[in-house]
């Protein structure tokens, strides 16, 4: 069964909008799995530590068949590939690929949680996803633009594409 999966990308180290280019090229080669749509990249203050660059991301949306776990192993295949190494919570990373939604899939384990927990929260997360499917609501039936109306500012701002690959 294909279903629909909303992936977040970021990056703030080694060159930040390269890394999301080719993690966009990676997850559309994924066994089972269809890229539908990318969305622009956008520049934010980081999360947690200040003392780290500005992240770049975005969101990119596949059709996929993989299950939540199956998936859930490729975007850490993906992420190691680029040198992504967890020292801190919230700290500096190469790539970090996150799955936001994943069809109407409700999930909590000790692995992964869908829709990702700290969705409301983060504006870099809200407004790509918006890019990708304006419409777009949670397995609840919470709209994401009315998330992202409430989220915190995170000084988002959209880079133009000369600036990413």
């Amino acid at each position: 069964m294909m279903r629909d999966a909303f992936i977040g990308l970021g990056s703030n180290l080694k060159e930040p909008a390269a890394q999301l280019a080719r993690a966009v090229s990676e997850l559309a080669v994924l066994p089972g799995t269809t890229l539908v749509a990318q969305s622009a990249f956008y520049a934010s203050r980081p999360v947690g530590p200040q003392d780290q660059p500005d992240f770049v991301n975005g969101a990119v949306w596949l059709k996929t068949s993989l299950e939540p776990h199956q998936l859930l192993d490729q975007l850490q295949l993906i992420e190691q590939a680029h040198g992504r190494e967890r020292l801190r919570r919230w700290g500096p990373r190469t790539l970090d690929l996150d799955l936001l939604l994943l069809g109407d899939q409700i999930l909590d384990d000790e692995r992964l949680t869908v829709p990702h927990r700290e969705l409301p929260n983060r504006d870099f997360a809200l407004q790509p996803l918006l890019d990708l499917k304006p419409d777009l609501a949670l397995p609840d039936g919470t709209p994401v633009a009315a998330l992202r109306r409430q989220c915190p500012d995170n000084r988002l701002r959209k880079l133009p594409p000369a600036d990413y690959p």
